[in-house]
């Protein structure tokens, strides 16, 4: 069989038992999203049986939904999209990856001051556009690289490409990829390179990644070594450090993940396609645009009603998501949530419910099981559950 994993990066729906902890109490992406527009128009997810997992206003549960369908518990510390995509590869981590909410520690700036012969500016969270805004004219005027965190486990670098080249600030990056370990092991180490003027400052294509790897095996690493072909699309090769993928496909927006969706399915390329649709967290979430969300939340609903009819009766569409990022709370950071979890397959007449999954791991457990895999990882298999498609809510 073919498997397809459609990750809404950021789409949570309610606070986990422990979100106080990380201060997210009433935290529900698309239940408060939904309330903020005065209700949600995602009809493909309504029948798919999206109202079946919690209540939207504008989702309505339908009599006999289309896909298997329940939420997701992550047990791994933590709310970033690495932690979110590795439980749901089948790896539970320990503790959380470092964050850095006031900025790197100075014996952090000094190592890397070192290593680079150069000062920093910026260290601090930002948005990337934001920051290129408030500092590209300083870091023109000095030469000095802007240095910049988030809500993730990340050490960004911004540098104008004419300021420092491209394989300068590649090095850079991986020598602060090397600093960042131990108790500094961010998940992901970036180059932001960017271009322009002053007030027409531009990020370009050229960013790359220094990620760590995981820790152990993860379902992509199982596969592979089975012979099967992994493609990621989007950010996936970065949170995997290409680890288990044949092919990553890099992708500007929601919708290009759709049209290479559908080219891969012309094609019938890849035993697992795993994409990372990421406007949902990076361009409406964080901006705390509830609006924008929801008219993300609508156009990735369209685009899903048009893609349905292209899968084949072998092939199983996983939609989940890897933490929250409401963006009707004060907060612009990511939110401490389940996930929604749906299980579409043309083999199957009419969906089971899954109920709340103790772990994202199960994901990895079941893909194993359908792939005929041995897998010794986390979670529990419910494979059987969504191919005998018996047992509607």
């Amino acid at each position: 069989m073919r498997i397809i994993i459609a990750l809404l990066d950021g789409v949570g729906i309610g606070e986990l038992p422990d979100a106080p902890l990380y201060g997210d109490e009433g935290s529900h992406t698309l239940r408060n999203t939904a309330q903020a527009v005065g209700g949600l128009h995602l009809s493909t997810l309504e029948k798919l049986g999206l109202g079946w997992i919690d209540d939207i206003p504008g989702v309505e549960k339908v009599e006999l939904p289309l896909a298997s369908m329940g939420k997701m518990k992550e047990q791994s510390p933590g709310k970033d999209t690495t932690t979110g995509h590795w439980e749901i590869a089948g790896i539970i981590l320990e503790k959380p990856f470092p964050v850095y909410p006031e900025g790197f520690p100075p014996s952090v700036v000094k190592e890397l001051e070192k290593a680079w012969g150069k000062k920093i500016l910026g260290n601090k969270p930002a948005s990337g556009t934001a920051i290129i805004e408030e500092l590209g004219e300083e870091h023109l005027r000095t030469g000095y690289p802007i240095v910049y965190t988030s809500a993730d486990s990340v050490l960004q670098v911004a540098a104008h490409e004419e300021v420092i080249p491209l394989p300068e600030l590649y090095k850079m990056c991986q020598k602060a990829r090397e600093i960042m370990q131990g108790e500094h092991a961010v998940a992901r180490v970036i180059a932001r390179p960017f271009v322009g003027r002053p007030g027409q400052f531009i990020r370009t294509a050229n960013r790359r990644d220094f990620s760590l790897p995981p820790p152990q095996d993860t379902i992509l690493d199982v596969l592979a070594r089975y012979g099967k072909k992994n493609i990621g699309v989007g950010k996936i090769q970065d949170i995997f450090a290409g680890r288990g993928l044949s092919e990553n496909i890099k992708i500007a927006n929601n919708k290009e993940g759709f049209q290479v969706l559908r080219e891969l399915q012309k094609s019938r390329k890849g035993d697992l396609v795993w994409v990372n649709f990421n406007d949902f967290d990076t361009v409406f979430g964080h901006r705390n645009n509830p609006q924008g969300f929801a008219q993300a939340l609508e156009d990735w609903n369209e685009e899903l009603n048009a893609f349905l009819p292209s899968l084949q009766g072998d092939d199983i569409l996983f939609i989940t998501a890897d933490h929250g990022c409401d963006p009707t709370t004060p907060s612009t950071d990511h939110s401490r949530e389940y996930v929604p979890l749906l299980v579409f397959s043309p083999h199957c007449s009419c969906g089971t419910f899954l109920g709340v999954r103790e772990t994202f791991s199960d994901v990895a457990a079941t893909i194993a099981q359908i792939m005929e895999v041995e897998w010794n990882g986390w979670g529990t298999s419910f494979a059987l559950q969504i191919l005998s498609g018996k047992n509607c809510p």
